[in-house]
């Protein structure tokens, strides 16, 4: 399946936290997105509560940033944007 065919959704959570980036933040996470776009099983899936669930990592400004989504062929559903910080615990919400 090509990618102009994907349809890209976002939480609420994940645009409000894309809304108050930085703005020499979003380039790297729109590349991030389009990576997922590209190739969704790139990110690490998750197990027991958050199955189905899969986090891809990459790096804005020197630190470790987080994406969660979940995908299938027609979609991708970007869930939650962040550092480590308490991302596991806000990501099962």
């Amino acid at each position: 399946m090509s990618a102009k065919s994907v349809q890209v959704l976002q939480s609420a959570t994940f645009a409000r936290t894309y809304k108050k980036l930085q703005k020499n933040q979003k380039p790297d996470v729109d590349a991030a997105v389009e990576v997922i776009i590209n190739t969704p099983e790139v990110g690490e899936p998750k197990r027991g509560d958050l199955a189905g669930v899969y986090v891809y990592k990459f790096k804005s400004n020197s630190q470790l940033m987080l994406l969660a989504y979940e995908y299938d062929p027609a979609t991708r559903m970007l869930l939650l944007l962040g550092s480590h910080e308490d991302f596991y615990r806000e990501l099962k919400r």
